[in-house]
């Protein structure tokens, strides 16, 4: 399964009361309480996933200074702003944070706290990639159904050498459905959408022991097979790369997470004469395709891995049997500008290369 590698955790973690408006540092393994809605209901659970860097200011060490840059992350914060109102009742609207609050309290609050200062500059110097990681849960002692009385916001910050990486096996599971698009939850980072990734992923593993991840298909299982469409890999988005050199992108919706660095992508392959052509694949044309080698690969996309090429796929029916395998094509020119913009990606962070256009660079001095 996908997973971080060489992860490293900051000394603190951050807790900011909604309703006190109030913000303080905790231990690193601060608990929430074995009595809170969150931990046995789900109640109040969202979170986001949030790419760093961080280095020191001109002049270096002797400046004293650091900066933390992200890219486009005000669409993460947006996006955890709508999974907090998506789990607040209509009264307690009132509570949500701006995204100016939002920003102010991760970049000055938490990232500028003192007790943060070792861990950042200790990141900076190793050029390392940073994951910053929201989350919500109801800090109040209770079990009752009903919406969060103590909603609070928690975050954890850490440095990772790796995440998923190449090359990965996956299987086309069927079975499953990550999120049902009418209730709204399948665009949100919601926590109750993640039991059914793994489960899908433990799913692959019976089928091909090697299999890292598992490709999911729409919320209508009542459908023959091949009419229903791709929808996401079971903790990432994905973009599907043809042999004409195009690359399907699959459209947002109430069912797809908005990706952040999937829009970052795109721009990227887009500047490099890539045509991106966004639309729904169903799985019998991914079938036919595969079957007639026009896929070169289905890439992985997501926050902590940036973009990782699928080496293996396998495409399976409703009784687990082998419809076809797609096996990358490592010699085309397409899957090494893949390779490419996943480099060019990270470079945007550490300004070594020209910012694409559509892409915003933030950069906070702490």
């Amino acid at each position: 399964m996908a997973g971080f590698e060489g992860i490293k955790w900051a000394t603190n973690q951050m807790r900011y009361l909604l309703d006190e408006r109030k913000f303080e540092l905790l231990d690193p393994d601060s608990k929430v309480s074995a009595v809170s809605r969150s931990i046995h209901y789900g109640l109040f659970l969202t979170f986001e996933g949030i790419r760093f860097y961080c280095k020191r200011s001109e002049g270096g060490k002797e400046s004293g200074k650091l900066e933390v840059v992200l890219l486009n992350w005000n669409e993460n914060i947006e996006r955890f702003q709508r999974g907090i109102s998506f789990n607040l009742g209509r009264e307690q609207q009132h509570l949500v944070p701006t995204v100016e609050e939002l920003i102010d309290l991760f970049t000055k609050q938490f990232f500028g706290a003192p007790e943060m200062r070792g861990f950042l500059e200790e990141m900076a110097d190793l050029g390392a990639q940073g994951y910053l990681r929201p989350f919500t849960v109801d800090e109040e002692q209770s079990i009752g159904v009903t919406f969060p009385k103590k909603p609070s916001i928690r975050a954890v910050a850490a440095r990772y050498d790796r995440y998923l990486g190449e090359p990965f096996k996956g299987v086309v599971i069927p079975d499953y459905v990550r999120a049902v698009g009418v209730n709204g939850t399948g665009c949100l980072k919601l926590g109750v959408n993640y039991l059914i990734s793994i489960k899908a992923v433990d799913m692959a593993k019976s089928i091909e022991p090697d299999a890292a991840s598992a490709l999911l298909l729409d919320d209508r299982p009542h459908l023959p097979l091949e009419e229903r469409t791709i929808s996401e890999w079971d903790t990432s988005c994905c973009l599907i790369a043809l042999r004409d050199n195009t690359i399907i992108k699959i459209p947002e919706s109430n069912l797809i997470l908005p990706s952040v660095t999937i829009q970052g992508i795109v721009n990227i392959m887009k500047n490099s004469g890539v045509r991106i052509d966004e639309r729904d694949m169903t799985y019998g044309e991914l079938i036919r395709r595969v079957k007639n080698n026009e896929v070169i690969t289905i890439c992985s996309i997501g926050t902590a891995g940036i973009l990782n090429r699928c080496d293996e796929l396998l495409l399976i029916d409703n009784n687990h049997k082998t419809i076809s395998v797609l096996r990358a094509d490592k010699d085309h020119p397409l899957y090494h500008a893949l390779g490419n913009a996943r480099s060019f990606y990270w470079d945007i962070y550490r300004e070594r290369v020209e910012i694409p256009d559509g892409m915003t660079l933030s950069k906070y001095e702490i």
